[in-house]
């Protein structure tokens, strides 16, 4: 078992990386980012099956909707008017974050509500 923890670790900063790099080139390029996400969801559904232990399921889910929320409104972008760009910078991370936060959290919401109907 230590060596799918370990695989999940690897995943996670794997994303962060990710997230960051392809943010940072979203504001400074075009790009296509659809290998980027399929490369977040990939890495999304290891972390969910393999790193998340069941004390953190809960914090974990309450940091996957805040991240959702915060990615999927564009709230970052009246940044550009201050700083060209930075908004957009700011924005694709967190987007791309929720990317890969989001297949984890569908996988460990399952698990729960599997687990909340198994116990009756």
């Amino acid at each position: 078992m230590e060596m799918f923890e370990k695989l999940g670790e690897y995943a996670f900063l794997a994303c962060i990386v990710i997230a960051v790099i392809a943010g940072i080139a979203a504001g400074f390029a075009e790009y296509s980012a659809g290998w980027v996400a399929l490369a977040l969801v990939v890495l999304g559904v290891i972390v969910g099956l393999t790193t998340i232990t069941e004390e953190e399921v809960t914090p974990f889910l309450m940091a996957a909707v805040a991240f959702t929320v915060a990615g999927s409104g564009g709230w970052f972008l009246v940044i550009n008017e201050a700083v060209a760009t930075l908004g957009t910078v700011i924005n694709a991370i967190v987007f791309n974050i929720a990317s890969f936060v989001a297949p984890a959290a569908i996988i460990l919401a399952t698990k729960a509500v599997y687990q909340l109907a198994s116990k009756r």
